[in-house]
């Protein structure tokens, strides 16, 4: 996916992507962006991490249970 930078508003960076204006934290972007750069973006699952958050809830959640 890839989006511009359309301009700055404050502290955030107005992106266009696929005709939609998203507004993201000016903090977050390579250093030395600027309007008109554009940006390659993509998303994609971190499963290990995903897989390790739910086991850590699952593990409080039985042992809130045990607890009764």
């Amino acid at each position: 996916m890839k989006g511009i930078i359309d301009r700055f508003e404050g502290e955030y960076a107005v992106i266009n992507i696929n005709d939609k204006h998203i507004d993201f934290p000016k903090e977050l972007l390579p250093e030395g962006a600027s309007e008109g750069d554009h940006l390659k973006i993509t998303l994609e699952i971190d499963q290990e991490s995903t897989r390790a958050s739910k086991e850590r809830v699952e593990s409080l959640l039985n042992k809130l249970k045990n607890k009764r």
